[in-house]
């Protein structure tokens, strides 16, 4: 499983409208896309939910690592590209994923939140303290789903949870509006640790 965010900040006036637009006439492209585990349409608002900026993020968690690259270097990337620019993609290696007791409703909201990794301290150790914090949240009322990554690059981790309606105060994280969820793969991600 491999985790993957690209992230187009729009102007403070933008009319977000237009992204709800092309979700709605263009997410149902990726819903039969082989490889691919999952993606979350997300878009966070300019004052919405402690958002700075107006914000279209979808993430995604592969299935495939041949499919993440098919996607980025075919037709679906290629218009993101067209109509924002290139924007950096970030990627992440799946550490855990799980789905929650929520799966079989459409979440409406993700949290994403981005940890450092200290300086000098025993990776394998900060790893297993973070999958012990993610068990607790993959049992929670309103988890569709939750999932840990790893940037080697970066060194930081990445947790991720989807939800079946609003995020609880308790969620730690940038929050997310989900406007569409393409899941053709999702029962390839796998439940639990990924090594």
């Amino acid at each position: 499983m491999h985790a993957m965010q690209y992230s187009v900040t729009l102007p403070a006036d933008y009319d977000m409208e237009i992204i709800r637009h092309r979700v709605k006439t263009r997410g149902h492209l990726l819903d039969g896309f082989d490889g691919l585990g999952l993606k979350a349409y997300g878009i966070r608002e300019r004052g919405t939910d402690g958002s700075p900026v107006n914000e279209y993020a979808p993430f995604y968690l592969w299935a495939d690592d041949e499919a993440m690259n098919r996607f980025l270097l075919g037709d679906g990337f290629r218009g993101v590209v067209r109509d924002f620019g290139r924007p950096a993609v970030h990627n992440w290696q799946g550490l855990y994923h799980r789905p929650g007791p929520a799966a079989d409703r459409l979440p409406t909201a993700f949290t994403r939140r981005t940890v450092p990794v200290p300086e000098g301290a025993d990776l394998a150790a900060v790893v297993e303290d973070a999958l012990a914090a993610h068990e607790d949240p993959a049992t929670a009322d309103g988890v569709h789903t939750t999932a840990l990554g790893l940037d080697p690059r970066r060194w930081e981790l990445l947790h991720f949870t989807l939800w079946a309606g609003a995020a609880p105060e308790s969620a730690v994280g940038e929050r997310f509006q989900v406007l569409h969820l393409s899941a053709p793969g999702v029962g390839r991600l796998g439940a639990g640790r990924q090594w």
